[in-house]
């Protein structure tokens, strides 16, 4: 079958390695290269990397408007697909391939529609994670679903490393998804049962409240990890939290107060403490907790809400 693959992350690699052994890929359509690191160095996508190095053309555009349509067109691909592109697709490049375009989601549609499912499926404290495979329509992440995969979450697995691992197997799905569309023996279902939504992380969203439960801020750390990243708003000073884990069974803390257990950094929340293993002050390095804390001239802090 003759292919268009819209992706840009890392995690649209296996579906794009995994389609192009098997079919035609007449281009490979990904964001414009983007500044990296502290240098600012402007940095091909994944996507863009891997296209290159498999030697399929690659078109790269921040928006999908009537020239790249155009280009497109003029390709006549038989089927789009996207994955994790950064992009909408509208008419009329939607109805564009004769079979449309198709999706692989990174949540069990209708649940978690929107830009950030992983994200949102821990922040929530889901047990299972999903990927899904559904024909684009106009409207968001809403169309019929051909196929549907569910895995249970891990107990300590972060928005980063579930995303790697589902980044694979949503690779084999959709790849057996567009075989069955080659073969005409697709069938696609209309989603069930009310939909949620996952919007876009900001920094903000990565605060964590102590004010909540342990669990509970456990989760909104993994879904924010690595990605926008969690933090502490220490007495006026940002620190980044890389690592940390309920500790359960230890007296209760204070809440929003930080302090030394020994060799151990606590923070009091609602119930159980919450361990800091790894953090990043303002700009300094990674470093263990300990470390950090051997630097502070207190013997608590307190977290500002």
């Amino acid at each position: 079958m003759r292919l268009v693959f819209a992706g840009t992350p890392a995690v649209a690699v296996p579906s794009l390695e995994l389609l192009a052994a098997a079919h035609e890929v007449a281009a490979v359509i990904t964001r414009e290269d983007a500044p990296v690191g502290r240098k600012r160095v402007l940095t091909p996508s994944p996507v863009a990397e891997a296209a290159l190095s498999m030697g399929l053309p690659v078109l790269k555009a921040n928006r999908l408007d009537d020239a790249v349509t155009g280009r497109i067109a003029a390709l006549r691909p038989e089927l789009g697909v996207i994955v994790a592109y950064g992009g909408l697709i509208r008419e009329p490049l939607l109805s564009t391939p004769e079979h449309g375009w198709i999706n692989l989601h990174f949540s069990d549609l209708p649940r978690w529609r929107g830009a950030a499912p992983v994200q949102w499926t821990l922040i929530a404290g889901d047990r299972e994670a999903g990927v899904s495979v559904f024909q684009l329509v106009a409207e968001l992440d809403a169309g019929p679903v051909f196929a549907t995969l569910r895995t249970p979450v891990a107990a300590h697995e972060t928005a980063g490393t579930l995303l790697d691992r589902l980044a694979v197997s949503g690779g084999a799905l959709l790849d057996d998804v567009v075989a069955a569309i080659a073969a005409g023996s697709a069938v696609a279902r209309p989603q069930e049962g009310e939909g949620t939504y996952a919007p876009k992380l900001g920094l903000e969203d990565g605060r964590l409240d102590l004010t909540q439960p342990a669990e509970t801020v456990y989760s909104r750390f993994r879904g924010v990890t690595p990605e926008p990243g969690a933090h502490l708003d220490l007495e006026g000073t940002r620190l980044k939290v890389l690592d940390c884990a309920p500790l359960r069974e230890h007296p209760a803390l204070p809440v929003g107060t930080v302090r030394a257990d020994g060799k151990r950094i606590l923070a009091g929340t609602a119930d159980d403490p919450l361990e800091l293993l790894e953090v990043q002050p303002a700009g300094k390095r990674p470093m263990r907790a300990a470390d950090w804390w051997r630097g502070v001239s207190a013997e608590t802090l307190e977290v500002v809400r």
